[in-house]
C-alpha cells in the first residue's frame, strides 16, 4: 500500500483544531475552527476523491482518541465522509493503548517504523494519515510516506501546533496537483522523491531562461 498524508494547515503552518473550537484544546490552544469558514463543494469533493483511495487510516493516539470521540457521533446521513471514516480499518500508532474504541481498529505497538514498514508492504491502495502531524513528520523522515496533501486555508493564526516542525531529514517533492477553490483554500498534492535537492545559485540557468 501506499502511505500518504493528508494536513490542513493555515498559512504560519498550524494544524491544530482545524474543525472546531475543541477539536483539540492541547496546551492551552483556543484558536480552532479556522478551516471552517473556507469550506466549499470544490473542498468537499477533492477530500472526497481522496478518501476514496483509502484503505485504511493510520492515526496517531492523540488524532485517534479525537476521531473515536467525535465521527460516531456525526449521523448526518448526507455526510460525505461519515459512512467511510467510520467504517474503514483504523491502525493506532501508540504505547498507551492496548485497544481501540472505533472499530475495525488495530493497535500498533512496538517500533512505529517496523510496523507501519510491514503494513506499507502489503497489497492494497492508500493508508491514509489524517493529522497525526508528529506521526506524519516521523514517516516523511523515514522515507515511509508516497505522498502528502496539503489544504492550506487563507489565514494566520499565530499560535498552535504546526506541522513538520524540525524533521529529522530534508525530504524533496514533486508537485502533481492544484487547484484553489473559490474561499481561496489551496488545495496541494505532492510525491516524495527522496532527498531534497539543494544547489548553490550560479545565475539563472539556461532551461529557466527558455521558460520565460
Amino acid at each position: 500500500m501506499k502511505i500518504t498524508i493528508t494536513e490542513f494547515v493555515t498559512l504560519d503552518g498550524v494544524c491544530q483544531g482545524p474543525g472546531s473550537a475543541t477539536e483539540d484544546t492541547s496546551d492551552g490552544f483556543t484558536r480552532g475552527g479556522w478551516l471552517v469558514p473556507h469550506i466549499d463543494g470544490q473542498f468537499v469533493r477533492r477530500a472526497s476523491a481522496w478518501l476514496d483511495l483509502a484503505d485504511g487510516l493510520l492515526l496517531g493516539r492523540r488524532t485517534y482518541e479525537a476521531f473515536a470521540r467525535d465521527w460516531p457521533q456525526i449521523t448526518d446521513p448526507e455526510d460525505p465522509f461519515t459512512e467511510r471514516m467510520n467504517a474503514l480499518p483504523k491502525y493506532v500508532v501508540t504505547t498507551t493503548l492496548t485497544e481501540g474504541t472505533w472499530h475495525p481498529t488495530t493497535v500498533l505497538g512496538g517500533d512505529p517504523l517496523h510496523t507501519v514498514g510491514a503494513l506499507r508492504s502489503r497489497p492494497g491502495r492508500e493508508l491514509q494519515v489524517h493529522g497525526s502531524a508528529r506521526l506524519g513528520a516521523a514517516l516523511l523522515a523515514a522515507g515511509l510516506v508516497d505522498a502528502l496533501r496539503l489544504v492550506v486555508a487563507p489565514t494566520i493564526i499565530g499560535s498552535g501546533r504546526r506541522l513538520l516542525v524540525h524533521p529529522s531529514e530534508g525530504v524533496g517533492l514533486r508537485l502533481v496537483h492544484q487547484e484553489t477553490t473559490s474561499t481561496g483554500l489551496l488545495l496541494l498534492e505532492y510525491a516524495t522523491i527522496g532527498a531534497a535537492p539543494v544547489a548553490d545559485y550560479r545565475g539563472v540557468p539556461a532551461q529557466a531562461l527558455r521558460q520565460t
